[in-house]
Parts: C-alpha cells; structure tokens; sequence
C-alpha cells in the first residue's frame, strides 16, 4: 500500500521519539479496538494541529521491533479498518512496512479529517497529549464547530460568473440589507451598489 511520504529514516526517527499527540506504538497485532481508536483519535485532530498521526505495530513503548513479521493478510487487515462501517466518516490513511533487523514495523499514518467529529463505533476518540480519550461535550462541540466551518453551502460559494445584472437589486436593498445591516449604519451608508 502507499504512504504519504515516509522513508525508513523518518521512520526510524520516530520509533525513538516519545509518544504524543501524533505518535503511538504497539506491539499487539489483534487488538482491533486499540487500532480504530487511535485512527479515530488521529483523525479529531483535536489541538487543530493539521499534522498527520502516526501508529507504529510491531514496537515495543520505547520504539525496539518486537520481531514481528509482516503478511499480506496482515496489511490487509489494517487497510480494511478504513472501510468496515465502524470508523465514520471513513478516514484518510496509508498502510507501510519497514523492515529492520530487529522485526518489521507496520506505519497507519492518518491524516487529520476535514470533517470532524470522526467516531468509532459511535464514540468520538481524540488524543490528548500521548493518550487516548473519548471526547467530552465541549470537546465534540469543537469538533463540530471545526466541521461546519470546513463544509461550504452552495449559498456561500461565489458565483464568479455572475454579474451585477443577474442579481435582484429589489430584493437585495428591501429585503436582504435591511434585516443583515443596521439601519442607522444603512441610512448613512453612502457607497455604490457595486462596492
């Protein structure tokens, strides 16, 4: 499977670093619950951060290979964590091997989702420093500010082809100005229609 842009040296400098808000290690193959809520959790990209997560399979805590050995039934499995249902909206990730003398190391990196709140069998995950947590209220609030913001109406995009011409002037000064604008701020408004 692809990746966005990891090498073996990016790699190896991040089975070193320390676990936190992007990078999580595990040793465990089976653990199907762990894997989705670290992908959900890196999805929220809950400090806004816009940098991609990363969960590193096959590494002890302190970044060692555990000795795993990778199989294609394996990968498949990871990759298919993207699309069974339970991650909704569906994420944004890349499944990598690297190799080392010490064992192989399966790489998710995740990209943080444009429209969050992204949950997990109907719980939102988010990490909070080197940690996983389901989100509380204020949190999933957040979130979903995030997502409004991030979704344009139709009615908010620009018409670039429109003209002045095409427009209910009417409509626009009777209707629209008055319940958008100050009417003292409209009395002394003394600018063209077109400014």
């Amino acid at each position: 499977m692809s990746n966005f842009g990891l090498n073996r040296e990016k790699v190896l400098a991040m089975l070193t670093d320390l676990e936190s808000e992007q990078i999580e290690r595990t040793i465990s193959t089976t653990d199907t619950d762990k894997f989705a809520q670290a992908i959900c959790a890196f999805s929220n990209d809950l400090s806004n951060t816009l940098r991609n997560g990363y969960l590193f399979i096959g590494a002890h805590d302190n970044g060692i290979p555990c000795g795993l050995k990778t199989s294609d039934r394996l990968l498949q499995s990871f990759g298919g964590l993207r699309s069974d249902g339970n991650i909704l909206p569906q994420p944004v990730l890349s499944v990598s091997v690297f190799s080392f003398d010490a064992g192989d190391v399966i790489v998710l990196e995740i990209q943080p989702s444009p429209f969050p709140p992204v949950r997990y069998k109907g719980k939102t995950w988010i990490r909070v420093g080197p940690r996983k947590a389901v989100a509380n209220e204020m949190e999933e609030r957040i979130l979903s500010e995030r997502r409004s913001a991030n979704v344009s109406m139709f009615d908010m995009r620009p018409c670039l082809e429109a003209s002045l011409a095409d427009m209910d002037l009417g409509l626009f000064r009777n209707r629209y100005l008055p319940n958008a604008i100050d009417a003292e701020l409209l009395a002394n408004d003394e600018r063209d229609i077109r400014d």
